[in-house]
Parts: structure tokens; sequence; C-alpha cells
């Protein structure tokens, strides 16, 4: 049976545009009590901001920038902006425990990894921890180690917009709800908007959606609707009806090391030169992103950075990567990693594309961790991605191209680990390593310190549609689970 064409007014707005935003919390929560969380989930669900809307207050905020000259604004998140937009978003997601605590199997999903949730697929994802197998335990923090059964995000332009929509939504459910945790994260302040905390610009090479985004700049991946929502083109996956227009999505609490990062890249340029620059350091970084600070890729800009072509969403993602040559852009490097264009087929790549809607926690660096290259005070990112398919998106990605260091595959070479987020928590694969960091010697491994990127805790969640919302989970529901 055909689908009605797609609606934006029946999506959550986080998924295919993400919520605009200065200042962003995560609630999770378990539910108290399933009847009265029903019948408070009816009373929150006109909260819940749609693509539609999503995609109106991204344009109105375009709008009132250009009109009004406004430049980088602070993201300390506690400053008001008077000459900034005013919005806030509201979007909520339950995980696999979640939706059997109101009576949904989430077998209807057809997700195992879903239906197990993160806890225990960590091992396979490299996360750090004891024991093996069904014994395993990841080093997370409680609150991960525990039972979620959702999470309500809550985006805006403050941190005090984002604090009062929270508390709306918090007198909406009331006791049928405990709050398990609140994580906030903010926008990095000034000319690193837009920026993670190790200082590359994020987010460049997202994916475009068909018939939802447009027009699509030169190099960008244009992905079906089906790769993030159910039941949308070439999502072939067969589930419950009432999956339609929803998405999984992987939260992921990522703390970074930035004063040890910042130690080790001019370090190991050491390795083979005396050149201790800055400019030396930041060749050594964007050999490991594969892009420049700016946003620049490595692969078109090798010796050099150009902020105005990172800057430029119509030129930064125009490249493709020369099969077998990582003598401008490592193969281990972390774009190259994520997205392998030119080094395998497109149409072998698109299947794992995923909707990344992360944003930085924690303060900057202090100048006593600048002096002493030691970590005090937790920093990183709150990881968010969106996808029809776990196995095939945030799974694969992580276990297969990032912790792989025979991927990609160029023999006699070993292309080494993701340098930002490749992990390997059992050793066994030896040391994390990559080729490639070096020019001129472009087999010569690099052993690579620590993992700088940890992990303290995640989940998979569901993000429903509007109307399943409304009308399967919600207390004044009439369709049939």
């Amino acid at each position: 049976m055909a689908v009605a064409p797609l609606s934006l007014a029946n999506v959550q707005g986080d998924i295919l545009f993400g919520l605009p935003k200065q200042t962003e919390s995560f609630f999770f929560f378990q539910i108290n009590q399933a009847d009265a969380f029903q019948t408070s989930l009816a009373n929150l669900v006109p909260l819940i901001t749609t693509a539609e809307q999503t995609k109106g207050n991204i344009e109105t905020i375009r709008t009132f920038k250009i009109n009004n000259s406004i430049l980088p604004t602070q993201g300390d998140g506690e400053t008001v902006h008077p000459d900034v937009v005013s919005v806030n978003g509201v979007n909520i997601a339950f995980s696999a425990k979640g939706l059997q605590k109101l009576n949904i199997n989430p077998d209807g999903l057809n997700e195992s990894l879903f239906t197990r949730g993160m806890r225990n697929g960590s091992e396979q994802l490299g996360d750090l921890g004891n024991g093996t197998g069904s014994n395993f335990v990841p080093k997370w923090e409680d609150v991960f180690l525990g039972e979620i059964h959702g999470v309500v995000l809550v985006a805006g332009n403050n941190r005090s917009t984002v604090s009062d929509r929270l508390a709306d939504v918090k007198d909406i459910f009331k006791d049928s709800v405990k709050e398990i945790s609140t994580v906030i994260g903010d926008v990095r302040p000034d000319d690193q908007q837009g920026h993670e905390h190790f200082g590359y610009k994020d987010g460049v090479s997202n994916p475009a959606i068909k018939d939802v985004d447009g027009p699509f700049n030169l190099g960008q991946t244009v992905v079906d609707q089906g790769i993030a929502l159910f039941g949308r083109d070439n999502d072939t996956t067969i589930r419950s009806d009432w999956s339609l227009d929803g998405s999984f999505m992987a939260f992921r609490k990522l703390p970074q090391k930035v004063p040890e990062f910042d130690k080790y890249v001019p370090s190991s340029f050491l390795v083979i030169t005396t050149a201790g620059t800055q400019e030396a350091a930041d060749l050594m970084g964007a050999r490991f992103v594969g892009r420049w600070k700016s946003g620049a890729p490595i692969e078109t800009n090798p010796t050099k950075d150009d902020p105005a072509l990172g800057a430029d969403p119509a030129r930064n993602n125009n490249f493709t990567f020369p099969p077998k040559d990582q003598s401008k852009c490592p193969f281990a490097a972390h774009i190259r990693k994520m997205n392998p264009r030119g080094d395998i087929n497109e149409a072998s790549i698109i299947p794992h594309m995923v909707l990344r809607r992360g944003i930085p926690f924690g303060p900057e660096v202090s100048a006593e961790e600048k002096a002493t290259n030691t970590t005090i005070q937790e920093r990183g990112l709150l990881f968010v991605c969106y996808q029809t398919s776990i196995t095939n998106g945030f799974k694969f990605l992580q276990q297969a191209w990032a912790n792989n260091p025979n991927f990609p595959e160029f023999e006699p070479i070993q292309s080494g680990f993701d340098p930002i987020i490749g992990q390997n928590n059992t050793g066994g694969l030896g040391p994390r390593f990559m080729t490639g960091a070096f020019a001129a010697n472009v087999s010569q491994p690099l052993n690579l310190a620590a993992q700088w990127v940890d992990t303290s805790g995640g989940e998979y969640f569901f993000s429903p549609s509007i109307p399943t919302l409304r009308d399967v989970l919600a207390r004044n529901g009439t369709v049939s689970r």
C-alpha cells in the first residue's frame, strides 16, 4: 500500500533540519506511571516542534541575520542577545524499554540493536569497560548504566529560554516521570561557533535529502528520504505502521581531552621534523581530521588553510579522494573514514549515511589546563545522529570504518584507526595507529596516544512522528498498537 507524500508537519524537527540552538538540554527520564504519562503526553504534543516549523524558524533566523548584518554571538549559554531571534524547540524520543512501558512492542521497529539498547552493544562499539560478552560493563557514567525510558530535547537561543521551556515540559509530566539526568550543551563562543572543542568546524559533510533540502551544493552527498525516515524512499525494512516518518536517534556523551590533544599534535610532527611551529601543528591536526579548522578540505588544500573555502558550503564539499592515494589526505583521516568518497563507489557509501545533530558541552579550556596540558573540567560533544538503520548507520560507521585499521583497504598499506573517534577497547588489534600522517612518507605508521575522545554513556531512541505521538502513544490515542 502506497503511503501519502511526506508532510513536514508530521516529522519531528530535529531529524531533517536540526533544531536551531545556542543551547540544548537533553532531559533523560524514566516513566513512573504509564497511564498518567500517556495522558500528559497528549498535552505535550502541541509543544512538539515539527520539521515544518523548524524549517520556518531557520529561514526566519537567516533572513533576520541578513537584514541586520548580525555578527557571531557569544555562545556562552548565559548571555541574552537582543539582536538574535528568540526561538525554542521541543522533541521527544523513546528507548526500547520506554516503548515497553507504554505497551508498545519495540520489535515492531525491526532493529535488534535498538531493542537490546546501546549498553548491550557497547563492547562491539569499542567502548572501554570490564569483562567480555554478556558480562561486559562499559566505563560509563552511572546514569547511563541504568534504565532510561526516554529523552526530551529542548533547544533555544540561550539557557534562560531553554530552562523556561524545559520547566513547561516538566510541569506537564509532573510525577508521571522521574528525572534521570539533564545534560546541557552550548554552542562555542565567538569565532568558534559551529566548531567542536578541538577547534574543527563540525557538520560540514552532512548529506542532503532529496525533495527536502535544496538546492544542493557541489560535492554534497544526496540521499533518499528513507535514509532518515521510516517508510520513505529506499527504506525497505518491514516495520509496524506506527513507525512511519519516525527515525532512530543515537545519543553519545563524548568527553574530549582537548589539552592533551593540543599537546600531542605538535609533538607528533616532531617525529620527522624539528619544526615546532603552530603552522606545523595545524598541518598535522588537519591530516588527522581531513579538514583544516576552518572546514577547508586538506585534499584540495594540502599545505595551507583557506578560511574562505571552509566557510563556503558551495565549495567545501566539492572534492573526492583519489583511490590508493593518501599523499594529501590520509586514508585514516576522520572525514575520509566517515565518507570515503572516491575510495569506494557512492552506492556503497549512501546506506551508511546519518544526519548529525550534536552540540558541544562544557567550558572552554582554561589557562591552567593549557599550561599543564591536562584536562581539569569535562568538555566534549553531545553526539546525536538520526538514521533508519542503526546497524547500517551509527554502529557500522563506528565499528566497521572508524575502529577498523584495514579500512579503507589498499594493500600493502594499512590505513589505521580514525585518530579522532577510532576505539580499540581490547587492544586485540594492537595500539592505535595511522598511516598517511607524514606526507613525505605516507606508509610510515604513527602510533597514536591514548584516546582523546572517550565515551561516558549513550542510548538508542525512537523519535516518533507527530501522528504516532498523538494517536498511538498518547492516552487519547485512537490507533491500535
